[in-house]
């Protein structure tokens, strides 16, 4: 095998006489939100060439939101994701709070709003590891297709995966409580929330609050263990250099609801901190590329060659000064120290990050539900209006944008979305290069050589659904096959690099 571990990602994406390859296309992606696929091109000695993840659905939610009622957003947003509905709902009335001159919200709609956000956090993240992610981490990456889902697990770990399950049925209750029903409720409206919290449904949520903690911590201890198994592997599979982007608070702590963007690059220097992301286009650029339907974000200050960068719970971890609950801070002063820092670079170390993330949420879900103000009865601002609002939260897998402009007859004229996955875009498809150099290059693929492609891209948790995204002339591939499946015509629509 030859080895390419240090040969440029630019140097695998060079593939200059495509009729001489293979292609070989991983379609579907298997446990992921949405439908993606990927695409290697291998030449006869089955040596890798290009390697990416294209995006394949379209979902129009930026043109067909336009001439609606600005009122209706928070809950048309939603409908991009049933797995992360609340992440659209909440950025989308933070942007309207703006168009509304609700600068500041009364302190029972800010503290609502949190305790559904950091429900839709504690239920995401447990999804994903012990759903999604677990099958590849607890039986191997390679191991035996049929071993590799919920069922298998079930029956080998049926402990792990009781508080998995309980765990996300508590993030889900959280969230009817405030936003109305579990998936795609109504709770935050322009200006503040529609309900409070009633003092029956906080004792109710209370009864297992401890619970919860205790087996967030245990799901801590657990992303640990099996990093420590093998820690050689975790270390370096997927791994890239990427600079880090998230929001945090005033004195630098975690902050998933509200804050101000942070960004480090891969050697650890600030690019810029504690910045208004009003005006994130300052920062933030975006670029379209022909082959996917998802943009290309990148840090205006580096360019779109070297500006990519990741968001998600890898970065928060990693950025921000301190997480402010004890138990997740504790977990993240750990999971930094770890064999001088190694865990908190490494793809996989994303799983760690994860469940410190899902144990601060309990722990912000029990502060909340002790704090009165959710019971109160002013639940709604308004002040003076403005034409344009940008709302921005720490979603699941990272930095969220939501931008809107509303003309003077209340009806929205301009939606741009930038969500966690599109950050990620380029992150993961440097990841899966690295994969593919360091496991594939030089082999004879097999089903579970391919499926360590995907294990790189879960540790994003991508949500491919929220992904897609519409800015003027799409690109556009239309094939003609034949009856014996060969391509006798194809016409292909190419956009501008950049919008």
């Amino acid at each position: 095998m030859t080895d390419l571990v240090n040969i440029p990602s630019a140097s695998l994406e060079t593939a200059t006489q495509p009729e001489n390859l293979r292609r070989v296309a991983i379609d579907p992606l298997t446990r992921v939100e949405g439908h993606g696929k990927v695409t290697l091109l291998l030449d006869e000695h089955d040596r890798v060439h290009q390697v990416r993840l294209h995006i394949v659905e379209f979902r129009g939610f930026e043109r067909f939101i336009q001439g609606r009622p600005y009122w209706e957003v928070p809950v048309m947003v939603q409908r991009l994701c049933g797995i992360c509905p609340v992440s659209h709902h909440l950025a989308a009335a933070k942007a309207l709070d703006v168009i509304v001159g609700a600068r500041t919200l009364t302190p029972t709609a800010e503290k609502v709003r949190r305790l559904m956000h950091y429900g839709q956090i504690l239920q995401s993240h447990a999804l994903h590891f012990f759903h999604l992610a677990s099958p590849d981490l607890l039986f191997g990456f390679d191991s035996d297709a049929s071993r590799r889902n919920l069922v298998a697990v079930a029956q080998a770990y049926p402990d792990i995966i009781r508080k998995g399950v309980l765990l996300r049925k508590f993030g889900q209750e959280v969230i009817r409580v405030t936003a109305g029903k579990r998936i795609h409720g109504t709770g935050a409206i322009p200006g503040g929330v529609n309900k409070n919290v009633s003092r029956a449904e906080r004792d109710a949520l209370l009864t297992d609050i401890y619970q919860v903690i205790a087996w967030s911590r245990e799901a801590v201890a657990l992303a640990r263990q099996l990093y420590e198994q093998d820690p050689a592997l975790y270390g370096e599979f997927g791994t890239i250099r990427a600079h880090q982007l998230c929001l945090v608070r005033a004195d630098g702590a975690m902050d998933l609801y509200h804050g101000g963007l942070r960004a480090r690059t891969a050697d650890g220097e600030t690019l810029f901190d504690h910045v208004d992301y009003a005006r994130y286009w300052e920062h933030i650029l975006e670029e379209v590329k022909p082959w996917s339907y998802m943009k290309f974000p990148f840090l205006r200050a580096l360019g779109p060659e070297q500006g990519w960068y990741r968001v998600g719970p890898l970065a928060r971890v990693s950025l921000c000064d301190t997480i402010p609950t004890p138990f997740a801070d504790h977990a993240r002063r750990e999971f930094l120290a770890y064999a001088d820092g190694v865990a908190a670079r490494a793809t996989l170390g994303t799983h760690w990050a994860r469940m410190i993330e899902m144990l601060h949420a309990a722990e912000v879900i029990k502060e909340l539900l002790h704090d009165p103000d959710i019971h109160g009865e002013a639940l709604v601002v308004q002040g003076e209006r403005a034409e344009r609002g940008v709302g921005v939260i720490e979603a699941p897998r990272g930095t969220l944008i939501h931008h809107y402009r509303v003309n003077e007859d209340d009806v929205v004229t301009r939606c741009n979305l930038i969500v966690s996955t599109t950050h990620n875009n380029q992150a993961l498809n440097e990841s899966i290069r690295q994969v593919a150099r360091r496991y594939l290059d030089g082999r004879r693929l097999t089903e579970g050589l391919l499926n360590h492609i995907e294990v790189a891209i879960r540790a994003f948790d991508p949500c491919l659904s929220c992904a897609t995204h519409a800015l003027g002339q799409m690109p556009l591939a239309v094939e003609l096959v034949d009856a014996a499946g060969q391509t006798v015509d194809r016409i292909t629509r190419d956009v501008p690099t950049a919008c």
